[in-house]
């Protein structure tokens, strides 16, 4: 799907055709889009494809009539009702008169510059737009680190009493996408180092404060991937022990059951064999019957008693 935007008296507004000034969204776009804009604006058609492809690197090219600038972007992918973190490609292609950005879907990234909440936001003015984006972007990457951090606490109260795995494999995906975090937001970093050294996009001294501030949020972003993935890195490991050794406690207290109450069991056994009354005790007797399950009783309370004392309860 394309939208187009553009600045008009300090506002964004969405019009219907591409103007000088403007800017061209594509997202999930069709062929014919796709081969529309490379036809009308001279952009290889595998520059307008490269973010459709969710392995494709960061990087900048440089060619004669534009620029493009590949990054990775973050966003939520839903398996199986929740929602983890991956990382997909956003294209920035840069003309002489018109910007264009292409992903793989929408982005709220984007999305605030389509509704007007950024400030100081103009369409015609490039340079600066990239670096809101790429701004956007970071903190972006810092706030879903954090979702990421209170989730993992979540877990970790969880765990704690658990003898299954579905809390170690909850884990396990958090560390996969810190593993996408942390390995695209250095991608995105030689990106921001060749943005900073390349002369094909002109710089204006008023968005050095703005270059300066990207560069800063992506190495927080950076510091922060590598620490919380380190301390998944224990969790994970810690919490295995602590679930095997929580399931070795539930054997333990079965099997100690078990031996109490086999006591009553190997008794009844016993006097429950075709053997001549005469020889088994209490056969005679009217009250043989509650004297048996009275000595069986007892018997058992008093091994449970043991057991207690040595904490295998």
């Amino acid at each position: 799907m394309m939208k187009i935007f553009r600045t008009i008296e300090d506002g964004i507004r969405q019009i219907n055709e591409i103007q000088e000034g403007s800017w061209v969204h594509l997202s999930d776009p069709t062929a014919t889009e796709l081969l529309t804009i490379s036809s009308d604006y001279g952009i290889d058609i595998d520059h307008l494809r490269a973010p459709l492809d969710e392995e494709e690197r960061s990087r900048i090219e440089v060619e004669d009539d534009y620029t493009l600038i590949l990054v990775d972007i973050p966003v939520i992918e839903e398996r199986n009702d929740k929602e983890w973190y991956v990382t997909i490609p956003l294209g920035i292609i840069l003309t002489e008169k018109v910007i264009f950005t292409v992903c793989l879907e929408e982005t709220p990234i984007l999305n605030a510059f389509m509704d007007g909440r950024v400030r100081n936001f103009f369409t015609y003015k490039k340079t600066r737009f990239i670096l809101q984006i790429l701004y956007k972007n970071a903190t972006l990457f810092l706030h879903y680190l954090r979702i990421i951090d209170k989730k993992s606490e979540v877990i970790e109260k969880n765990l704690h009493e658990s003898q299954k795995n579905y809390e170690l494999i909850e884990l396990l995906e958090l560390e996969k996408s810190l593993v996408y975090f942390t390995t695209s937001l250095r991608s995105n970093e030689v990106v921001l180092e060749r943005l900073l050294k390349s002369e094909s996009i002109k710089k204006y001294p008023e968005d050095t404060d703005l270059l300066e501030d990207v560069i800063i949020e992506n190495k927080q972003a950076i510091e922060m991937a590598n620490i919380y993935s380190g301390i998944l890195n224990g969790m994970v490991d810690a919490f295995a022990s602590i679930i095997s050794n929580n399931l070795n406690i539930v054997m333990k207290f079965l099997a100690t059951v078990t031996i109490v109450m086999s006591i009553p069991t190997m008794i009844f056994s016993a006097y429950g064999m075709n053997v001549k009354g005469a020889g088994m005790p209490f056969a005679n007797s009217p009250y043989g019957f509650s004297i048996v399950i009275g000595f069986s009783l007892i018997v058992s309370i008093a091994v449970a008693i043991i057991f207690s004392k040595k904490n295998l309860f």
